[in-house]
């Protein structure tokens, strides 16, 4: 199956940013795109809920000004994340919104709707859906999505715990269209090797957490460059779905990061999950595996300058 026409759209790096709740704005996105990339933000960073028009209406504007001032390395696409869980309130006016605006890719968590995706294709756009295992995988096809995320073992937030070779393996043998594979890619090589395994794109998160446009505190951008892959827990006691943390972050709350209580599945919270005064995202640092690759924090367009490098460094070395 070939990619649909907005996948295809030439890009400096074949990567799509993550959505990163709190830290993924206008700032994060514009510039995402700006460097080549495609970016992302989840709807629900939009606060209050009338600011998702102003976001999408300035994002267009901008990259639109953008693509007519650099003809030559026009903007990259943007995609909006939306929670599709019967605990977003917001689902359905957000959706009215994505729709006005015809935006060009909705990545889609938490819950695949037959209703959601066709929304989407009414007006022409794709459906990315992230899923954690085969399963979902078929699920999330069978109910109209036009790609899929797999999220692997060490990726920053709600992550998997499959290996990403058998993730991708498993998907790849049946299905063709547009794969995308995130689990602590942080460098240029990485990006390569999610190809080489199959996927069409690398989804990177927690390197642009330490980009000076992301919206997270300075102090939660230098710990990601100060940590390693040791620095990262995986836990489900702060939204009740297992996911990775920042170990400093963890400790600073006053908690253990290597004695975390289990939480209950059923008291999910999706946004801001609390523990005590601590709360998930503001206060309990999401974060892959990949961190080891991230030492400073720079500028957008500068992590994506240096990951092409190593991306073409990587290329030449295997002689592709």
């Amino acid at each position: 199956m070939a990619l649909p026409p907005i996948l295809t759209q030439p890009l400096a790096l074949p990567v799509v940013a993550s959505p990163m709740f709190i830290a993924s704005g206008p700032e994060l996105v514009i510039a995402q795109c700006q460097a080549g990339v495609i970016g992302s933000f989840p709807a629900l960073n939009a606060r209050p809920a009338s600011e998702l028009t102003t976001w999408l209406t300035r994002i267009e504007q901008e990259l639109a000004a953008f693509t007519a001032e650099h003809p030559d390395r026009p903007a990259a696409p943007f995609a909006v994340n939306q929670i599709v869980h019967r605990s977003n309130d917001r689902l359905e006016a957000d959706m009215e919104v994505v729709v006005e605006h015809q935006v060009p890719i909705v990545i889609t968590s938490l819950g695949a709707r037959t209703d959601i995706n066709d929304a989407v294709h009414s007006y022409g756009g794709i459906v990315l859906h992230d899923v954690i295992n085969d399963t979902f995988a078929r699920k999330a096809i069978d109910k109209g999505a036009d790609g899929l995320i797999a999220v692997a073992t060490g990726a920053g937030g709600h992550a998997g715990t499959q290996s990403p070779f058998a993730l991708l393996q498993e998907i790849r043998s049946w299905f063709d269209g547009p794969l995308l594979l995130s689990g602590a890619i942080a460098h240029g090589n990485s990006v390569l090797a999610a190809q080489a395994a199959g996927a069409d794109f690398a989804y990177v998160g927690s390197a642009f957490l330490a980009t000076t446009e992301a919206n997270n505190q300075p102090e939660y951008k230098q710990m990601i460059a100060d940590s390693t892959a040791s620095d990262i827990v995986y836990s489900n006691l702060f939204t009740g779905i297992h996911g990775n943390y920042l170990r400093g972050s963890i400790a600073a709350a006053g908690l253990d990061p290597d004695d975390l209580p289990v939480s209950d599945p059923s008291a999910m919270n999706f946004g801001s999950g609390s523990t005590g005064d601590a709360k998930a995202w503001k206060d309990i640092w999401g974060a892959g595996q990949g961190v080891g690759a991230i030492n400073h924090v720079v500028p957008v367009a500068d992590l994506v300058a240096q990951m092409t490098a190593e991306y073409e460094q990587a290329r030449a070395r295997l002689s592709l």
